[in-house]
């Protein structure tokens, strides 16, 4: 889409995708299919992560090897859905710290109503990685990524499962320093702020809620 919006075309995270879409799948195999797509996405949000070296032995040779640099990574879950995505990124990342982000949707507005903040320490020396399935009319995801810059974050990305069109034009004209990377660029969102032709409620299909 642009250098924005990051599109994973990977046939992994696609065929797992197409899976989570369709209306019949059950909540256990979506919520683990969630978990499987968010290590792949993971993979591709960290893919440019500063980098050092340090001196360690194998059992052969002394050597310069890479390793990440700076402090640990914070992955903060726009809740309750964010918490999906959470889940396999920390399989990858075990070591990163977490925040929570609390954000529920007017249903007549569509604006975002914030209940709870908490998030590590020095976020301004860290790599923060927003996570949240679905970015659909924008708001709660601009919300959340507002308040983490008020906490200090500098460096912001954020990750989610389903775009919209609408959605991605609001992150950028609110926070264009902050890319976005997705599994999937849908069409469009209809009245009621949900993305077509997605997959659903995320948070509902992946706690089997109604």
């Amino acid at each position: 889409m642009s250098e924005h919006c990051h599109v994973v075309l990977h046939p992994l995270v696609q065929h797992k995708l197409t899976i989570m879409r369709e209306k019949g799948t059950s909540t256990a195999v979506f919520r683990q299919l969630l978990r499987e797509i968010s290590q792949l996405l993971a993979y591709e949000v960290t893919r440019d992560l500063p980098m050092t070296t340090s001196t360690i032995e194998t059992p052969l040779a002394e050597m310069e090897a890479p390793r990440l640099a700076g402090r640990k990574l914070a992955l903060v879950s726009i809740l309750r859905a964010g918490n999906g995505l959470l889940d396999g990124m920390l399989d990858l990342i075990p070591s990163a710290r977490v925040g929570f982000v609390g954000l529920y949707r007017d249903e007549e507005t569509l604006e975002p109503v914030e209940y709870y903040f908490k998030v590590p320490a020095e976020l301004d020396r860290r790599v923060v990685i927003a996570v949240d399935p679905m970015l659909a009319t924008g708001n709660s995801s601009v919300a959340a990524i507002s308040r983490l810059k008020e906490a200090g974050a500098k460096d912001i990305r954020f990750l989610c499962l389903l775009a919209s069109p609408e959605g991605v034009e609001r992150m950028r004209q609110a926070h264009p320093d902050v890319p976005i990377t997705t599994a999937a660029l849908d069409e469009r969102i209809d009245e009621r702020g949900y993305i077509l032709p997605g997959l659903g409620d995320a948070g509902d299909r992946m706690f089997g809620t109604k």
